[in-house]
């Protein structure tokens, strides 16, 4: 349904209707339909969280573990615009839908995540912000004010400017998740002294008053519609306690829950475009003659295709290594070195797999009309960005490293 798909949004041209209902390609329908029928629905859900699952008819046909749904997210990172949402398993909806069978109410679960987990809504994560340096979370600078009024009413107030905020734009959106530094008024007092204890996540409805979206960002030319991604100013965005999540100056550590099995869905994802890169490859090598030869006889497509099964096969095995060590400690945190390592190493092997087939293709791989390898590249060079950037993971990994190294001398 590649082409399909394609050819529905490219039907539109103005950015209103690029994200508009009309944009959404209707074969999203009949695929999600038989999703459904062949259990592969919701099965990002972790062992642990399904029981959390308030509708059991929601819950996914089988528990798969973090590896398990691993090697599940390398084939539908093969076609990564359709697949994880055509099997309700795309982001940011998967992170944020974890998130609220976690850390949502009762309230909150049955307003916002039920609908999710049908699919019959999208949502969204606003964290990145474009007037500060976000890869370090205690730069942020949009604010939830707390006011306590007479009779001890309180009230909390947002803003502040968000970017990159995938799926924001997309018509289906009904709420998105905030991440903003707690501020005190009229009373309200800060219990918390952790700098990062001082963010809290809040869940905004979507549309609401003060919520204005001041333009669609495209990623090295593509806009992504109709999900794409937003910059979104936030201004005087009246909220309640009821839409906290986890209480107050839990931002931090909401994020962090959120983020490390995101971090394994993003990088099998990446192997599964890799991998078709590779087939691509291997097909044109030898379909394709030069110099009186089948490219796949020359030393140099031969490298090529060498140095491009090392990484694909370095990349998956470190990955899975990964969500296996997940599976094993059960808490993201605990995998922290293991998540970082894979955040930074398998982007860059992934996207040397796809460079290397673009090359092959010439000037076929360089345009996105016939083949796919244009947009995989830019989706993973991305990804060396997106959800905190490699020198962070780097340094992670880094001063783990150096921190056992010293301990090992005493």
């Amino acid at each position: 349904v590649e082409d399909e798909y394609e050819a529905h949004v490219k039907q539109f041209h103005h950015v209103k209707d690029r994200f508009s209902m009309a944009a959404v390609p209707p074969c999203l329908g009949r695929l999600k339909q038989r999703a459904r029928e062949l259990g592969l629905w919701n099965l990002f859900i972790p062992p642990h969280l399904i029981d959390k699952v308030p509708d059991p008819s929601l819950r996914p046909s089988v528990s798969l573990s973090y590896r398990e749904y691993g090697i599940l997210c390398e084939s539908l990172g093969r076609c990564p615009h359709i697949a994880p949402e055509a099997c309700n398993s795309s982001a940011p909806d998967t992170g944020n839908m974890e998130v609220l069978l976690e850390f949502g109410t009762p309230q909150q679960k049955e307003q916002y995540l039920v609908p999710l987990l049908r699919g019959e809504i999208r949502s969204a994560f606003l964290m990145t912000e474009p007037e500060v340096a976000s890869s370090d979370p205690t730069n942020l600078q949009t604010k939830l004010t707390k006011h306590v009024g007479a009779h001890g009413r309180t009230k909390y107030v947002l803003n502040g400017r968000k970017w990159w905020s995938t799926g924001a734009m997309d018509p289906r959106c009904r709420f998105a998740l905030v991440v903003a530094r707690m501020e005190y008024a009229d009373g309200a007092t800060n219990t918390t002294t952790n700098k990062h204890g001082a963010h809290t996540i809040v869940l905004v409805p979507m549309p609401q008053p003060g919520v204005v979206f001041e333009r669609a960002l495209t990623l090295f030319g593509y806009d992504d519609a109709p999900n794409g991604h937003a910059e979104v100013s936030l201004k005087e965005v009246q909220l309640s306690k009821e839409n906290l999540i986890a209480g107050e100056g839990s931002g931090f550590r909401v994020s962090q829950a959120r983020l490390g099995p995101g971090r394994i869905h993003h990088c099998m994802r990446a192997i599964g475009m890799a991998a078709r890169s590779l087939e691509l490859m291997l097909e044109r090598s030898m379909e394709r003659q030069a110099f009186g030869k089948y490219l796949a006889e020359h030393g140099g497509c031969q490298e090529m295709i060498a140095d491009s099964v090392a990484d694909l096969e370095s990349a998956r095995c470190l990955t899975l290594n990964c969500a296996a060590t997940m599976d094993v400690v059960k808490e993201p945190k605990l995998a922290r070195n293991q998540v970082a390592l894979i955040k930074y190493a398998v982007p860059d092997m992934t996207y040397r797999v796809v460079d290397r087939a673009i090359q092959l293709f010439g000037g076929a791989g360089v345009s996105d009309q016939d083949h796919c390898l244009a947009r995989f590249l830019v989706g993973l060079r991305s990804l060396r960005i997106a959800d905190g950037p490699d020198a962070v993971h780097k340094r992670t990994v880094a001063l783990t490293t150096l921190k056992k190294s010293h301990q090992s001398r005493l």
